[in-house]
């Protein structure tokens, strides 16, 4: 099989169904978005060996795949796909809590960096904002569940705690925010 169709070379793009649209379209932005948010997260592993977050990082990574897949899937369209759960929020929501008890108190702002892991979770926690952003776009025009939206609130919060966690796992400080002089 051929990995190139020529199907899009004038600037369209197939979405699950058949359905084509434009590849400017917001709903491909909001897929392409995932899809940085998923390579960066790659890249975070590379940096894992000695990580707990290893288990999560592989488990984001297949749901924000699916995430996508849903998101492929328009209303209205040939199929009708569902991703992300509450049940995938409690779990963000539990794992931010255990790394949080686990951290010393955040008492001013951080600058991304530190170890390796946590400077590429940084990395990938901007991403994950921009997601939030295209996401919450597309839902004005477009139908989107409610559970993306909650779930990619909840991982930018979990990145955050995340980078956090693999300072303090490297034994390396968080680096703190000083106002400059002007």
């Amino acid at each position: 099989m051929k990995i190139y169709t020529k199907a899009g070379d004038q600037g369209e793009t197939g979405l699950l169904g058949g359905d084509r649209i434009p590849k400017s379209d917001l709903r491909m932005d909001v897929i392409g978005t995932i899809d940085e948010l998923n390579a960066a997260f790659g890249v975070c592993r590379l940096h894992t060996a000695a990580s707990s977050l290893e288990p999560t990082l592989n488990w984001l990574q297949n749901a924000l795949f699916d995430l996508g897949s849903e998101l492929a899937c328009p209303p209205g369209g040939k199929f009708e796909l569902t991703s992300v759960e509450d049940s995938d929020i409690e779990r963000l929501e539990l794992e931010i809590d255990k790394m949080t008890d686990q951290l010393p108190e955040l008492k001013n702002f951080i600058l991304p960096g530190g170890s390796p892991l946590a400077a590429q979770l940084h990395v990938a926690r901007a991403v994950c904002r921009r997601l939030e952003r295209v996401l919450v776009e597309l839902s004005a025009d477009s139908f989107v569940r409610n559970e993306p939206l909650r779930f990619v609130n909840r991982l930018s919060d979990w990145i955050f705690c995340s980078c956090r966690f693999a300072n303090f796992e490297s034994g390396v400080t968080d680096i703190p925010w000083n106002k400059r002089e002007k």
